[in-house]
């Protein structure tokens, strides 16, 4: 049977795959700058013997065509970029490029759908219709390698039926697997807003424009933007993570930078409360004597996992791995870019559990003691290629 084959040769090319995912860990790229890593991909896709092109500068495409190429189309995705975080792991395989790593676990992605693409082109006689490989770069900033491969066609000739990507999960023991269908992940959006005035001494207030106290009061201001307007049944995220300014103790600067994130499921509340944060920031402005000036820079719109095939992949999941280790994943205020391809066409995201306590492989996802648990590996590998060639 199909599921027996997929689930030997997953066990089979285990060791192997191990070792393309710490070559991959060892030598991550940032955004937009995966030339290595794609070169990496390009050379395995002709090792195995699938044909494949590169678009998006990074990013690169493979087709595996089994019997009746035309049955069925489906895509599979895999993000290839990296995050500026210094590991501080002590692996063989630690980082070799320093202030940057894989701890968001793009590494394992891209090794799983490359162990997927192995096994699919090696039974290529024992599954119908065409799978489209997409080896994404830059998930991790906007605007979002997604969008970029959307512009260059990546959904066209062939166009997918569906498409479906895993990601990693340290909240999940390894191997264990979760779906939820409808939206899972919210959009993201950046906020960059930059406070000017009068600066002077700081023992003499009156003559300036308080820049420090304009963006405190600003800050204050943006939280009630959540609390106080925002329906509480839409979920949504208000952050500012960074406040700039100033340089001494005497001295009253005469420039503010903040930065932040914007989290939310719903798009009309999403772009009113854009709005909403401009005035706020008018407002401010007036009250406090300075100038505000805020930008929004629109990312990522959120994750939503079509109903129908999403059960699909849970049942057909159910069937490869067993029920006692498919659950279902929790809605997260986090974004991903692969909601530009869910909005296009039926998409699935789902996740692979990849933590280890006994092991203390718990570490959360962009920090610099992430890792995995490698035998996830082998479930990564194996749940791509089922879903693929039997959904």
């Amino acid at each position: 049977m199909l599921k027996e084959k997929i689930q030997n040769l997953a066990k089979t090319d285990f060791d192997e795959f191990v070792q393309i995912r710490r070559h991959l860990h060892a030598h991550p790229e940032l955004s937009y700058k995966e030339f290595e890593t794609s070169k990496f991909v390009q050379q395995k896709l002709k090792e195995f013997g699938i044909k494949h092109s590169v678009i998006a500068t990074t990013g690169v495409v493979g087709i595996i065509e089994g019997k009746n190429p035309s049955k069925k189309i489906i895509a599979l995705r895999a993000d290839m970029d990296a995050l500026p975080i210094t590991e501080k792991n002590e692996i063989e395989y630690r980082s070799k490029n320093e202030g940057v790593m894989h701890a968001c676990g793009h590494d394992v992605h891209t090794t799983c759908l490359l162990g997927a693409a192995k096994i699919l082109n090696e039974l290529k006689e024992d599954w119908e219709g065409t799978i489209k490989l997409i080896f994404q770069p830059g998930e991790e900033k906007n605007p979002g390698g997604a969008s970029l491969m959307i512009k260059e066609g990546v959904l066209e000739n062939p166009k997918p039926d569906s498409i479906l990507a895993l990601h990693v999960h340290p909240g999940l023991e390894a191997g264990n697997l979760s779906f939820r269908g409808g939206m899972v992940m919210a959009s993201a959006d950046e906020i960059y807003i930059t406070v000017k005035g009068k600066g002077g001494h700081a023992a003499a207030p009156h003559l300036t424009a308080d820049t420090i106290l304009a963006a405190s009061q600003l800050v204050v201001n943006l939280q009630q933007l959540i609390s106080r307007f925002n329906n509480p049944f839409n979920p949504s995220v208000l952050s500012i993570t960074s406040f700039q300014g100033g340089n001494t103790t005497n001295v009253i600067p005469s420039e503010v930078n903040l930065m932040g994130t914007f989290r939310a499921m719903n798009e009309e509340w999403r772009f009113k409360a854009h709005e909403m944060i401009k005035n706020i920031g008018k407002a401010t402005a007036e009250i406090s004597g300075v100038e505000i000036e805020v930008k929004i820079d629109v990312g990522y719109p959120f994750v939503i996992n079509n109903m129908e095939l999403t059960e699909n992949a849970k049942r057909k999941a159910i069937e490869f791995a067993g029920a006692e280790i498919v659950g279902e994943t929790e809605m997260r205020m986090g974004a991903e870019d692969f909601a530009f391809y869910s909005h296009q066409i039926p998409a699935c995201f789902f996740r692979l559990g990849v933590a280890n306590a006994g092991k203390g492989i718990t570490s959360g996802v962009h920090t610099p003691t992430f890792n995995i648990d490698e035998s996830a590996i082998e479930t990564g590998i194996g749940i791509m290629a089922w879903l693929a060639a039997s959904l």
